[in-house]
């Protein structure tokens, strides 16, 4: 009969732990050294190896070769706690043995030697669901043990264990698995169960694992059956109910088109196929996090990810503050939807103020917007950011002018991802038929990737025809990169909307009689709809 994958792969040493490297290295040179402790207490939360620790340590501790950091596994004592079947090794569940006796009988049991093995081991799991009285039994024992026996308690709650209990153990923290690590891990199951598997598809197990170990193999139990013997993407999908990420993408185009039609209409096709709606806030919010992480971070997300080409166009779509807001309007969206009439309408109406708040975009006019007090305000004339040269003329003319603005040459070379952001901060220093020298700020020197380089280069040499040869530089920043333009329009347009609220007849009446206070963190400008 075969055992499920959570018994199968159980590590049984701390060489196959996965994501517990702090605690092994402690715990190892513990044991080389003979430094051992007579109470243990490992926290953390579920599945993520307090119990499997703790009876790697009992083998440890009574391995026939010794005390060891790496027990042999094969002698008698190791056999038989792997089977659970040593008679030294007690293992109590305190969410079932919660009673004071309970305690006073396991307590007086401890006196005795061990019947075969090195020491008396105790592992008591979910030990903050004791009574007072069965700890205050505990702490006579912890305060005095007896030499040979080892106390090893496992909680997920340590806050509700007394301090005094506290102080006389040592303190392990598991941490929660990183995803890539049980990805990893799971991948290394299938082939050695040589069951065939799709990268994606152990993505989402591990995603949904939710940093438990034990729950990512119970997963992949489930879609190994779901499945039928294979572990694919889409079956994976539908097993829990996850949302097609073509969806998602979909709809941040969408916003970043600021197409509230279009929003509207991949919800519906959403909704025609049942999908969770808070589980595609969740995902959504993910997704969110990866393309800011792209952003930043770019190494943080692998270039061997599946969906590294289509987050790479995504992340070149918006701006770091954009990206902050709606992952925020996300988690936001995902806490209400149970308050709202129904998840459709909680879904469309996250969507709706993700589109009703978006920054506005650097050349569009504005007018003040502030919460709660809002008045609509004549905007002051909006000055273009002072750039070299006159208006782009006609596209032919194009390649022989000198004069053509190098942030509206940027906006319309169709470029995306971090090949945006390299042209966006760089600055134009010359340009005629045979070359166009670029400049780039030092603080900025990351963008230089040949990768960027040749997207940039590429686009140019379509843009104005022929090959012209493209250098970019590392210097000084006189101010005149595309992202410097727009951050100081933004911060004018900012400035402004600001003046117009606090200078609104309505607003200061409320600051004089009422004591109130605008809060500048809470005006944005916005675009105005009926200009161009």
């Amino acid at each position: 009969m075969s055992q499920v994958l959570a018994r199968k792969w159980r590590p049984r040493t701390f060489s196959e732990l996965v994501g517990q490297e702090h605690v092994v290295r402690a715990l190892t040179n513990a044991l080389r050294q003979q430094r051992l402790h007579h109470a243990y207490l490992f926290t953390g939360t579920r599945g993520v190896g307090k119990t499997t620790i703790a009876r790697i340590i009992a083998k440890a501790l009574n391995c026939e070769t010794g005390v060891t950091d790496a027990p042999c596994g094969k002698c008698g004592a190791c056999l038989e706690i792997d089977t659970g079947r040593f008679v030294d090794l007690i293992e109590l569940d305190a969410a079932s043995n919660t009673q004071v006796d309970n305690m006073r009988e396991l307590l007086e049991n401890a006196l005795y030697a061990p019947t075969s093995g090195r020491y008396k081991v105790y592992i008591i799991d979910e030990v903050h669901m004791l009574s007072r009285n069965a700890f205050n039994a505990m702490l006579k024992t912890l305060e005095e043990p007896p030499q040979h026996v080892k106390f090893i308690l496992a909680t997920t709650e340590p806050q509700k264990i007394p301090v005094t209990v506290l102080s006389r153990c040592l303190q392990f923290n598991l941490k929660q698995i990183p995803q890539p690590q049980i990805r990893d891990q799971l991948q290394k199951i299938l082939d050695a169960e040589n069951i065939v598997s799709e990268p994606a598809a152990l993505a989402l197990l591990a995603r949904a694992a939710q940093g438990s170990m034990r729950d990512s193999l119970s997963l992949l139990d489930q879609a190994i059956a779901h499945g039928g013997g294979r572990v694919e993407e889409a079956a994976v999908r539908a097993m829990l109910g996850a949302v097609d990420q073509t969806y998602l993408y979909s709809i941040l185009r969408a916003l970043a088109a600021h197409d509230g039609a279009g929003l509207i209409a991949e919800a519906e096709r959403m909704a025609s196929r049942s999908l969770s709606f808070e589980g595609a806030l969740q995902d959504l919010g993910s997704l969110l996090h990866r393309l800011a992480l792209l952003q930043r971070v770019p190494e943080a997300v692998a270039a061997d990810d599946p969906d590294h080409e289509v987050l790479n166009e995504l992340s070149g779509l918006f701006d770091a503050e954009e990206l902050q807001l709606y992952y925020q309007i996300a988690l936001q969206g995902r806490q209400d939807i149970g308050l709202a009439p129904d998840q459709y309408a909680g879904f469309t109406m996250t969507l709706l103020r993700m589109l009703a708040f978006a920054p506005e975009s650097s050349g569009s006019p504005a007018r003040p917007v502030s919460t709660p007090v809002m008045r609509q305000a004549q905007p002051a004339n909006t000055a273009a950011a002072a750039t070299a040269g006159a208006p782009p003329e006609p596209h032919e003319s194009k390649k022989n002018s000198g004069n053509t603005q190098w942030a509206e040459i940027v906006e319309e070379l169709g470029l995306t991802g971090m090949a945006r952001m390299l042209a966006q901060h760089c600055e134009l220093v010359s340009r005629d038929e045979t070359c166009i020298e670029l400049c780039l700020a030092k603080a900025h020197e990351r963008l230089l990737e040949k990768a960027y380089q040749d997207k940039l280069k590429a686009a140019l040499q379509r843009y104005f025809g022929g090959t012209p040869r493209v250098s970019i530089s590392v210097g000084e920043s006189n101010g005149n990169s595309p992202a410097e333009i727009a951050n100081r329009d933004q911060q004018q347009r900012q400035a402004r909307a600001i003046a117009e609220i606090e200078q609104d007849p309505f607003v200061r009446e409320l600051v004089e009689n009422f004591d109130a206070r605008v809060v500048e963190s809470t005006i944005k400008p916005i675009r105005r709809e009926d200009e161009s």
